[in-house]
């Protein structure tokens, strides 16, 4: 079962994006590395600290590499259940830093999550509101995931072992003046637990953003990962 489920996930991974290599216009390709840090409070009140770099790599139809953005962010999580939790959020996002266009944002996120293991697979449904706030405008934005993540040796995850995390994301924006604007994201990604406090992951991220409109934007998201949990 969980060999079926990665190969699905890897398949339509590689084919989306497939259909997009023709429009290269409107295609652009990002490397996403992530170092983040979970402490744990209490049995049930935990937080979560991480950075994240945003660097172009394909651009106006040609390869480079540069920084655009600089992600700073904190999350408080409650466990009200043994399957649920709620978290809130901030984080900044370094943007004018390396593009003078572009304005540094402010982001709020309230979140829900629900998590459901029957056997080796675990699914997970996690419901979020975001306030993205800069100086000229504050945008609404609605996110509704649905991740499955399994141990791809056994049905137990032990050290040094992969496994394999997968995720679907529809997401709605509303601001004023504007129309709404749709996006769809599906990710897969490898990872390992080198040890009980240490995991490392990679993989691909592919969005469609404002899918709704004539020339939808398309993303690919090489995705790179350190999670630490203290």
């Amino acid at each position: 079962m969980t060999m079926y489920c990665t190969k699905w996930f890897l398949i339509v991974l590689l084919l989306l994006p497939l259909a997009t290599v023709g429009a290269q216009t409107n295609l652009t390709g990002y490397w996403q590395p992530q170092v983040a840090a979970n402490y744990k409070v209490t049995g049930t009140y935990s937080h979560n600290f991480s950075l994240a770099s945003r660097n172009y790599i394909y651009d106006d139809e040609a390869l480079t590499l540069r920084v655009r953005q600089l992600d700073l962010a904190h999350f408080s999580k409650l466990k009200v259940r043994d399957d649920q939790s709620i978290a809130f959020g901030i984080q900044y996002r370094f943007r004018n830093n390396f593009e003078k266009s572009r304005e540094n944002e402010l982001r709020l996120t309230q979140q829900y999550n629900i998590t459901n293991k029957p056997f080796a697979i675990r699914y997970g449904h996690r419901v979020r509101t975001e306030q993205r706030i800069t100086n000229s405008l504050t945008t609404h934005r609605f996110r509704y995931r649905f991740a499955v993540d399994f141990p791809l040796m056994g049905e137990k995850l032990n050290v040094g072992e992969p496994y394999f995390v997968g995720s679907l994301e529809n997401l709605l924006s509303v601001a004023k003046n504007n129309s709404p604007e749709y996006d769809a994201r599906l990710s897969g990604q490898i990872g390992w637990e080198l040890n009980r406090g240490l995991k490392l992951q990679m993989g691909v991220e592919y969005r469609m953003e404002d899918y709704s409109s004539s020339l939808p934007q398309n993303i690919l998201f090489l995705l790179t990962s350190a999670q630490l949990s203290l």
